[in-house]
């Protein structure tokens, strides 16, 4: 696909994908206590259908859109770089101002509206993304495959460790201290599913809720430190695809392929087996953190990559339908579609609204993740008939400048 102006369908159908997958998993965030995110045996896992669900989002979704949004994320910022730089602006103070004001979105969405952020996330590392802008391609690879290398090591080192003292600590013949160091770890509040406490929570007041979030204030802090090992190597990759021109959809076909064909079925037959070992444990909740931060960090890194050449090349086969058109506008206006899917869903589910928490199985989500597809695919189209922005675009763009843009076209 070719530029018009600085748009191109390839960014925008990519990030409309994604901000509509990212759903298909935050949703578990939306609607069940917390640890549901990270085994089934905290909640949702009932029955065969829900862990049909949980299976196929484990394998498929979990981890993949988030991360197609950080590599958009840095291909998005060398594009927004090149057109200050062209426009003779400072292209520092073209990025610092916008992602200041994302981060300051970022907080109002954590305490205010859902504790699942990643708005702050992106706005901090692309702060430090940035310094690398001038970076060839190759190298911006090679040193985010360094810092990844660095981050896996890290949780590596965390859990690997946490794993010996639970193989150790289970044991038949396990000394005294070191099954008693094992159920102190198990003891710890971080390992508490706490389900009667979170339902309570999120079907109470709205101002319990966002209390219950500034007494935890650091949070959105702490999740920049757990993040920057994963999602600062994507950003740099996605950077590089831009320049690279991969992103934008200039290569061959065949290159496509050959790295679909590279990084997809290798990436799901070991996505597979992980899941195959989550259910042999029974879910266990230490096994289950253990994939979640450090063994499926490469298969989902893999699939990631994987999954940017797979839409590229179904961007590629039907750029000119309909449907790509009203996908390219949810992600046109995918900020708006982010925020937007946060203030309904916890409207949905929190007790201030309808109270759903806790209440819908795991595979019933999916009626909610389709419904608010189709509202995504049916809004944003039409209102980009009429006007420049989204409605959170536009005032973002607006802050960020420092003076009213205008909408309406």
């Amino acid at each position: 696909m070719h530029a018009t102006g600085t748009r191109y369908l390839t960014l925008d159908a990519m990030r409309g994908f994604a901000v509509m997958g990212i759903l298909a998993m935050n949703i578990i965030g939306f609607a069940m206590p917390e640890w549901a995110y990270i085994t089934p045996a905290a909640y949702g896992g009932e029955t065969v259908a829900d862990r049909v669900a949980w299976v196929f989002s484990f394998i498929f979704v979990d981890g993949k859109m988030r991360g197609l949004f950080s590599l958009l994320f840095g291909a998005s910022m060398m594009l927004i770089i090149e057109g200050a730089v062209a426009k003779g602006e400072n292209p520092a103070r073209v990025h610092y101002l916008r992602m200041t004001w994302l981060a300051l979105f970022g907080l109002v969405h954590f305490y205010f509206i859902w504790f699942g952020d990643i708005l702050f996330l992106y706005a901090i590392i692309g702060m430090i993304a940035f310094l690398f802008r001038d970076w060839a391609a190759d190298t911006l690879v090679k040193r985010a495959l360094w810092i990844f290398s660095a981050g896996l090591a890290f949780w590596g080192l965390q859990f690997g460790g946490l794993q010996v003292i639970q193989y150790l600590g289970t044991q038949p013949d396990a000394g005294a201290n070191l099954a008693q160091q094992y159920r102190e770890i198990l003891a710890d509040p971080e390992f508490d599913y706490d389900i009667a406490g979170q339902i309570a929570l999120h079907r109470g007041a709205y101002w319990d809720i966002v209390s219950a979030k500034f007494a935890s204030w650091a949070d959105p802090f702490g999740t920049v430190l757990m993040s920057i090992g994963e999602t600062l190597p994507l950003m740099m990759i996605g950077m590089a695809m831009y320049k690279s021109r991969f992103i934008t959809g200039e290569w061959n076909h065949a290159d496509y392929h050959r790295w679909a064909w590279r990084l997809v079925p290798l990436g799901l037959l070991l996505t597979g087996l992980l899941a195959l070992w989550m259910m042999a444990a029974q879910y266990d909740q230490i096994t289950a953190l253990v994939v979640f931060f450090f063994w499926g960090a490469i298969p989902r890194l893999m699939m990631t990559i994987g999954y940017a050449a797979l839409l590229l090349l179904l961007i590629a086969r039907f750029h000119k339908h309909a449907w790509l058109a009203r996908v390219a506008a949810a992600g046109r206006v995918a900020f708006s579609n982010y925020l937007g899917t946060s203030i309904l869903m916890t409207t949905i589910f929190y007790g201030y609204g309808i109270g759903l928490f806790g209440e819908v199985s795991r595979y019933g989500l999916w009626l909610f993740v389709i419904g608010a597809w189709a509202i995504m695919l049916y809004w944003s189209k039409p209102w980009l008939m009429h006007f420049n922005y989204g409605p959170l675009e536009w005032l973002w763009r607006s802050l960020a400048r420092g003076n009213i843009q205008t909408l309406r076209r």
